[in-house]
């Protein structure tokens, strides 16, 4: 009988907007839980917008309902600018202490989650050109958890079918001047020749630094949209709470501001009006908390860029992955054994390391050891393994010696 679980596993809310599972934590950190934060912001300011008055100006008694109208609505649409109390209101422009963003704050945070979408987009875009669909690996490595043995087994068997058929057809078979140019360019554009081993590396780290650009960009996109505030207003706010020990309103969200316009008619008369912006009271908040988060989503992206570039660039650990579940089925027992592990690491090469390690991060580990594992069993049947173990044999050992399994590969 089926587990209901797992159907309710494949249904539920959370699993289908979490999409496809060929991704780590950091990078489900933006393009899922930041997007959703940022969405969930600018439904709430936008709903605030319409719940209640999006601002409300005090005007002289001689106003009619119409000129009330046409005050609030024009102040909405224009900007206001503010000035503290304790200060006289200057005559003239007043473009510098003017309020620019408060009517586009919806459309500046949803822009924002688009950004750390966007990264997502492109690997899931073009990693389906690497010829494997990852998805669907890390998804049958993942339900092999829940069948009985004998389904697992064959389970176990087809993902490492799948995964030998794809290492071994993504390989240069051909040797000519345009296969010579195509790898001198591959060297300059990873995308240029998948042969090589390395495009869902490279593709993989590259959605990694969009990701960290785009968090970093995030900063002088709210400044420029703000008012050249926002780079450095969490490290104020940490020191006016320090020293003052509370959160003052800030100068750059004011929640009562003015507004100045013009009537033109025979005798063109100014007028300036007081306004409060109760959507300011959020926004101040929504925003300071936006930065913190910021800075905690760059730090996390930056360090995850970091950990899969010394587990993905640097050879000896490519092979120290490998050998971690080797040894734990007792397969690297002797030199020859400890050799032949670092030619199996050079024959996955880049991507057939990356792959494993994300069905590593994504699914059981005692899966992944029977994947590696059952992929080690095919490399030793591969001529390139034959070669090694006759290189390795001493002159002294015979083909029909009983002592060492692998004589007969030979």
């Amino acid at each position: 009988m089926p587990d209901p679980f797992i159907f309710l596993d494949k249904w539920t809310t959370w699993t289908r907007l979490t999409g496809n599972a060929d991704d780590d934590w950091a990078d489900r950190l933006n393009h899922i839980v930041t997007v959703v934060l940022l969405i969930a912001f600018s439904v709430f300011v936008v709903g605030g917008s319409y719940m209640d008055e999006r601002i409300a100006c005090w005007m002289p008694g001689e106003y009619t309902a119409h000129m009330a109208k046409y005050t609030v609505n024009y102040c909405w649409v224009q900007n206001t600018y503010f000035i503290p109390m304790e200060e006289n209101v200057p005559k003239g422009n007043n473009r510098e202490h003017e309020l620019t963003y408060y009517q586009y704050v919806p459309m500046i945070l949803l822009f924002s989650a688009l950004l750390f979408k966007l990264p997502s987009v492109v690997w899931r875009a073009f990693s389906g050109f690497s010829g494997v669909d990852i998805r669907k690996l890390v998804e049958m490595t993942a339900e092999a958890h829940y069948v009985d043995d004998a389904k697992r087994d064959a389970k176990i068997e087809e993902i490492v079918c799948t995964i030998d058929r794809w290492l071994e057809g993504n390989r240069q078979y051909h040797w000519n001047c345009l296969v010579r140019m195509r790898q001198k360019l591959s060297r300059l554009c990873f995308c240029l020749n998948r042969r090589e081993g390395t495009y869902l590396t490279g593709l993989y780290l590259i959605s990694k630094l969009m990701f960290c650009v785009n968090v970093v960009c995030q900063f002088y996109i709210l400044d420029a949209f703000l008012g050249g505030f926002y780079s450095y207003w969490g490290i104020e706010a940490i020191r006016t709470l320090a020293v003052e020990h509370q959160l003052k309103e800030s100068r750059r969200f004011p929640r009562v501001s003015l507004c100045s316009f013009s009537v033109r008619g025979i005798q063109q008369k100014d007028h300036t009006v007081q306004c409060v912006l109760p959507l300011n009271l959020f926004n101040e908040k929504i925003f300071l908390f936006l930065w913190f988060w910021f800075v905690f989503v760059a730090i996390s992206t930056g360090a995850n860029l970091m950990s899969w570039i010394w587990h993905l660039i640097v050879r000896r650990n490519r092979v120290s992955f490998v050998k971690k579940y080797l040894k734990i089925k007792g397969r690297l027992q002797t030199t020859t054994d400890k050799s032949l592990c670092t030619k199996f690491g050079n024959y996955l090469r880049d991507d057939g390391i990356f792959l494993l390690q994300l069905l590593a991060r994504n699914s059981n580990p005692l899966h992944v050891t029977d994947v590696i594992n059952g992929l080690w069993d095919r490399f030793l049947e591969k001529p390139i393994s034959k070669k090694v173990l006759a290189d390795l044999r001493p002159p002294n050992v015979q083909n029909n010696n009983k002592g060492d399994n692998r004589a007969s590969y030979i």
